[in-house]
């Protein structure tokens, strides 16, 4: 394994090469390979096939080229799954021609549903465990986003960031939560609406106003009979968090 030693900036290789701060992995002969040939390749092997199915040496082997050609530019699957994140997400989408007019609220609104979109449509990044917080290009990217949308709200710069991190946390929580849903739904081969009516008979079965008087009470509302208004559970959640975000920074400019 040949590993490049990190530069001054202190990251790995694949990350400086990524910053555009490095060119090519080491010195010599042109090498036929480059770093988003490799992240690509792994890429579309996580989304045809998931992320368990990423390995150094099969991704060497999607490429044609020996497992060890990969090591001169990234040192570990690890760091491979940062990069593919990175190219996963994307950069966030254009700010809206209203952008400027709209509050923090809406501007924030935008941003995690623009990230619950990338990560439902590439649901392999939800099986890339955390490791630190984001130092690729493309989730900076979308950290200066969120930060943009509080700067005029009045918060500390620790409030700022406390607040995108929460509000991630609730796009990161919702789609996992769904997407292990779906993955559960397909394996079982039963239609997702049986699949509710199933757990809801169960429910039904198991309780009873004696033992469970709240999820009996639950059983007898109209809560699993779904809503008009899609995504309605994110955007609930969403909006509790706005809501309390607001009332802080109301209290900010209140004399």
């Amino acid at each position: 394994m040949v590993k490049e030693p990190a530069g001054e900036t202190g990251l790995p290789a694949s990350l400086e090469m990524a910053w555009g701060l490095r060119d090519r992995p080491g010195k010599g002969p042109r090498p036929t390979l480059t770093l988003p040939r490799i992240v690509d390749a792994a890429v579309a092997l996580a989304a045809a096939e998931g992320i368990e199915a990423v390995s150094m040496g099969r991704v060497a082997k999607e490429l044609g080229v020996s497992t060890m050609s990969l090591y001169r530019y990234v040192t570990a699957k690890e760091e491979l799954y940062i990069l593919m994140a990175d190219a996963g997400v994307g950069t966030p989408p254009p700010v809206p021609a209203d952008g400027e007019e709209r509050g923090w609220r809406e501007r924030l609104a935008d941003w995690a549903y623009a990230q619950r979109a990338v990560l439902m449509a590439n649901t392999w990044i939800l099986r890339i465990p955390l490791t630190g917080a984001p130092v690729s290009p493309n989730q900076l990217a979308w950290m200066e986003r969120g930060l943009a949308a509080l700067a005029d709200t009045g918060l500390r710069e620790s409030e700022k960031v406390s607040a995108i991190v929460l509000v991630g946390g609730l796009v990161r929580n919702e789609a996992v939560m769904a997407a292990d849903m779906m993955d559960a739904i397909v394996k079982s081969g039963v239609a997702p609406d049986r699949v509710m009516a199933q757990y809801v008979q169960t429910l039904r079965l198991m309780t009873g106003p004696d033992t469970h008087p709240a999820v009996t009470r639950l059983l007898e509302s109209d809560a699993f009979a779904g809503s008009d208004e899609p995504d309605f559970q994110f955007g609930f959640g969403l909006n509790r968090i706005l809501d309390g975000l607001a009332e802080l920074i109301s209290s900010r400019s209140t004399p």
